[in-house]
């Protein structure tokens, strides 16, 4: 189930808010792969460089959010496959009628969520929950801003999957 969060969410996002445990399966794919893998592909290596950029220019001082830039290669390291057996395994299963059958696939995506969640968790104790300190830059503070969306949007992403598709694959839903 969808869930809103009424102290967090604007009406832009009410105004759009989509039932997507209503929504054909292949609706619902084809939202996560347009709306969150292609945007993370992009996403993910422009955040990289950015943090590599602050890491160059501030990585003297105290507050510079070292190891940000590893755990950012890493989980990028870790997404893109996870991606692609997605994209070129599950997925086409539940697109085929199959979904009832990937239990051990979506058991591993499960696990793979599991382990993103903990970089998510990693990156918010490293940026003091992105929370730039006074002396930070445009580019440190801009940092922070996307590391922000990419929280929320990854965090919506393993929900969307977990909690909505891959249930709904595995009771053979159309």
């Amino acid at each position: 189930m969808n869930s809103i969060d009424p102290e967090k969410t604007t009406i832009a996002e009410l105004a759009s808010f989509e039932r997507w445990d209503e929504q054909p399966m292949t609706a619902l794919i084809e939202h996560i792969l347009t709306r969150f893998h292609e945007p993370l592909r992009r996403e993910l290596p422009r955040l990289i460089e950015m943090t590599r950029r602050v890491e160059r220019v501030h990585g003297e001082k105290p507050s510079c959010p070292k190891g940000v830039g590893d755990l950012l290669e890493q989980l990028q390291g870790e997404l893109e496959p996870h991606m692609q057996k997605e994209e070129q395994i599950l997925f086409p299963m539940i697109r085929d009628g199959r979904g009832f059958m990937a239990e051990g696939p979506v058991r591993v995506m499960e696990q793979d969520h599991d382990a993103a969640a903990e970089a998510l968790v990693q990156l918010r104790e490293l940026t003091h929950d992105f929370t730039p300190p006074e002396e930070a830059c445009k580019t440190w503070t801009a940092l922070y801003l996307g590391l922000a969306e990419l929280d929320r949007e990854l965090k919506q992403h393993i929900h969307l999957e977990n909690n909505v598709l891959f249930p709904q694959a595995l009771a053979g839903s159309e």
